[in-house]
């Protein structure tokens, strides 16, 4: 998908559907369940109607684990309600699920029962704080061979090397020694986020020019007015607040997807 795309000079813009907290964790709620699986479905139509790409559907949670564990009623939840997009959608929009915080493998088995296209990973390679305590640490190697015991080598890997959770700063060799790291694994495309556009454009620029045929996914920071320019080097992005109205965990809104596919269409062709 990721590479395919690069090659086709196609935008990927994937919509963000935030989730309520899940059963089994601490701010979980009576009938959040529920709301969760009516929320994704809407947000999903809107953003196939809006013409996006497909959507990350996330867990919210408010607190995390900051290893690759989660508990088996977090993804069993997320698997069904990524089943109930699936029905609702067409074959073309791509689906991918993510456990926060860096709940790799737990996303990979929902991904794969539903089959899924991708999962966001938080930390595939390298090292980053959380702000929940504690340090995330990435386990490419657990990740590769729970991927192929359970067979969703199709499941794509999103490697987020810099943004809003992998918190590395701009330091080019850093930046470009986890770029090499998330390719020797395997990753199929990584994410970098600035919110500073100019710094967020030259990291584009590095790692283009290191790695021409790798999928750079932006993880952030692009609206209507800046889609165009932010996107100009990159192969897509991930977009929460922008579509939601600028009420993050709120629901999608049609129009502004549509405002902002627009844009991307204009230098995508």
């Amino acid at each position: 998908m990721f590479k395919e795309a690069r090659r086709n000079n196609q935008k990927l813009i994937f919509g963000l559907i935030h989730l309520k907290p899940m059963p089994g964790t601490p701010f979980y709620q009576d009938g959040d369940y529920e709301t969760s699986i009516e929320k994704a479905v809407k947000d999903a139509k809107a953003l196939e109607n809006g013409g996006a790409s497909g959507c990350l559907i996330q867990t919210v949670d408010k607190v995390y684990p900051t290893g690759d564990e989660s508990d088996y009623v977090r993804a069993t939840c997320l698997a069904v309600i990524a089943n109930e997009v699936k029905k609702q959608v067409g074959a073309d929009f791509k689906i991918g699920v993510q456990l926060m915080w860096n709940c790799i493998t737990p996303s990979i088995a929902a991904a794969k029962a539903v089959n899924a296209d991708y999962t966001r990973c938080t930390a595939l390679v390298g090292q980053t704080s959380s702000p929940f305590g504690g340090v995330v640490n990435g386990d490419p190697l657990k990740v590769l061979e729970y991927r192929r015991k359970i067979g969703a080598e199709k499941v794509e890997l999103l490697a987020e090397i810099a943004g809003y959770h992998f918190h590395g700063g701009y330091d080019r060799e850093a930046l470009l020694g986890r770029v090499s790291s998330a390719v020797m694994v395997r990753a199929d495309a990584v994410e970098i986020m600035s919110k500073d556009e100019e710094l967020n454009n030259r990291m584009e620029q590095d790692i283009r020019a290191a790695y021409p045929d790798l999928p750079i996914i932006l993880g952030g920071g692009t609206d209507v007015q800046s889609a165009a320019s932010r996107l100009k080097n990159a192969d897509g992005a991930l977009v929460g607040r922008c579509f939601e109205g600028n009420n993050w965990g709120g629901g999608i809104d049609e129009a502004i997807v549509a405002a902002y596919m627009k844009e991307v269409w204009s230098i995508s062709g």
